[in-house]
């Protein structure tokens, strides 16, 4: 007996642009995760291509943009729900990323801006950084920076991460999830991580637990999970706490395959990933 296949649209559709990890713990693969575990289906074009570790990168090599553009092209017939960008290595892949929004009105973009790597090579340029704020920030509906990339994207602001954040808002950004998984801001605990959500009507912070040992991955994951919720139709108020938690639970459950930093469990909580070795 032949098999029907549904044509039913049950899952919502997140078009990622990111670059690709070769170890899985962050980039492409790490979205993907992410965001089939959190309900909704990917649909991955690369920025770039890395050579890289746990730890660090040792190469970077951005992809040409009108690659780009013809894989955007290629998945129009795909209803996308919404937009998750990455790493961009290059005004060439800028540009791409800026067209292939701009033809996708509308629809939620999340944007996590990785501007260096864990082990501290600079993935970005100070040419690359203003045309970011000035070409893509303005599409942004949430961008999703550390404490580090928020200082370097709100250039001249040598105050505080509200007055940061206040300064990328006027640029044209609809709100900032500033993640304290790097460094805690000054007076707060350091067994604590915080994450402060900024939008022009209000602040909201959420506190986790500070999690010892050192991780790769855990933006990717964060900006992918609250891409998937807002591609379900959540508000972003419960979005970003329903990310926040999925990728606590990540980390909580992260496992190290291999010598280096530990790489987020993102689908922990899936039976046939945890009868098969993974840890649970």
């Amino acid at each position: 007996m032949a098999q029907s296949i549904s044509t039913q649209r049950q899952q919502p559709v997140v078009l990622v642009l990111a670059g690709h990890d070769p170890t899985g713990g962050a980039g492409l693969v790490a979205d993907a995760e992410a965001i089939r575990a959190c309900g909704a289906w990917p649909l991955t074009i690369p920025t770039a291509l890395t050579v890289q570790t746990t730890l660090d990168v040792s190469r970077v090599m951005p992809c040409r943009g009108d690659d780009m553009r013809d894989m955007a092209r290629a998945l129009e017939n795909f209803d996308i729900a919404a937009i998750k960008v990455g790493l961009i290595a290059s005004l060439e892949s800028l540009d791409a990323v800026v067209d292939i929004v701009r033809q996708r009105p509308g629809i939620p973009l999340v944007v996590d801006p990785v501007l260096k790597a864990g082990g501290g090579r600079e993935l970005s340029t100070t040419e690359l950084l203003d045309a970011f704020r000035r070409e893509l920030l303005p599409h942004v509906d949430i961008l999703t920076p550390n404490r580090d990339e928020l200082e370097r994207l709100a250039e001249g602001v040598n105050s505080n991460d509200a007055d940061r954040a206040t300064q990328l808002l006027s640029l044209g950004c609809q709100a900032v999830l500033v993640t304290g998984t790097d460094t805690p801001e000054a007076l707060h605990p350091m067994d604590q991580v915080i994450h402060t959500l900024h939008t022009p009507d209000t602040d909201r912070q959420w506190h986790w637990p500070r999690l010892s040992g050192h991780y790769h991955g855990s933006g990717c994951t964060l900006a992918s999970a609250l891409a998937a919720r807002l591609a379900a139709g959540e508000r972003l108020m419960p979005a970003c706490e329903q990310a926040q938690a999925y990728t606590f639970d990540t980390l909580r459950h992260a496992w190290q395959p291999a010598s280096g930093q530990a790489l987020p469990h993102r689908l922990w909580r899936h039976p046939a990933v945890n009868d098969s070795g993974m840890p649970s």
